[in-house]
């Protein structure tokens, strides 16, 4: 059985950006997250240790949510400056590094990242996704994990894998309900508002009893508190649309990926114009062996 490292690229850029120090280069580049790109998916290479690893990144556009609902994600704000010129470095080191980057104009990379994480466990292999992003719980299964990072107040905690009895401690509902919970609690890194009044225990205690938003929308007369019995048939067709955008599309075609290939010269020559001395340190006790000089 492989394995495959299934990687959410901005989730992880924005995590380097702000878990270092502001570093910069002799000239006042910033390389913080630089720093931060390279180790990081070596500490995941170590534990993970994959037969391949993917990149996912966006490339703008979210067209099929945001023609359901314009305010999708509309509250975002814009990449920091310092973040947005450092993505052109950060997807050379990833091709030098020989991972592969997967990236479509008006596709949200969660899309593709779980349509390939789902076809690769339906072709019998191992999915691993390294995101802090609770959308990808509902596709978790016995092929399919998430390598949660460090949360940010306690980074000794380390990287950790989530199953699915992992999932349902966090959420209190299984991977295949984790879509109607959000659709009831909401979700404001992406702007969708849920139920007002509803938090995630009350989400979990409905959907055990009705068994999704559909079953709680059908027994609204039943739930408790008594207060939502008519806030939940007021807000069905907004309930329905937020299902909707919480739903990762499985539907897309899993993205091809030609096999990566180690550009050592490449890898060292861009660690040394960004003046990352350490990491070329390690990449040369890494890669320094002559089967990994490759050109």
């Amino acid at each position: 059985m492989a394995k495959w490292l299934l990687i959410d690229g901005f989730n992880l850029a924005y995590r380097c950006f702000f878990a270092i120090p502001e570093l910069t280069r002799a000239d006042g580049f910033p390389t913080n997250a630089l720093h931060g790109w390279v180790k990081s998916i070596w500490r995941m290479q170590d534990e993970v240790k994959p037969g391949s690893t993917l990149v996912f990144f966006d490339l703008g556009g979210a067209q099929d949510r945001l023609a359901l609902h314009p305010e999708y994600k509309a509250h975002r704000e814009e990449m920091p400056e310092a973040l947005c010129r450092q993505i052109p470095a950060i997807k050379d080191l990833t091709r030098a590094m020989g991972l592969v980057g997967i990236e479509q104009e008006g596709v949200e990379s969660d899309d593709l990242l779980a349509s390939k994480a789902v076809a690769v466990a339906r072709a019998g292999d191992e999915a691993v996704i390294a995101s802090s992003d609770k959308d990808f719980a509902q596709i978790v299964g016995d092929r399919i994990s998430i390598l949660l990072p460090p949360p940010s107040a306690n980074p000794k905690l380390g990287w950790r894998r989530m199953d699915a009895e992992a999932v349902m401690e966090k959420f209190g509902v299984p991977p295949h309900r984790i879509a109607d919970y959000l659709a009831l609690v909401g979700d404001t890194s992406d702007n969708i508002p849920g139920l007002d009044g509803v938090g995630p225990k009350t989400a979990a205690k409905w959907l055990d009893r009705f068994g999704s938003l559909e079953g709680v929308i059908a027994g609204a007369g039943e739930v408790d508190p008594a207060r939502f019995r008519e806030a939940i048939p007021a807000a069905a067709d907004r309930l329905r649309m937020n299902l909707k955008l919480t739903t990762l599309n499985l539907a897309l075609s899993a993205a091809e990926a030609v096999a990566g290939r180690l550009d050592f010269p490449g890898l060292c020559r861009l660690l040394e114009e960004y003046e990352m001395k350490s990491t070329l340190g390690e990449a040369e006790r890494r890669y320094g062996q002559p089967e990994f000089r490759l050109e």
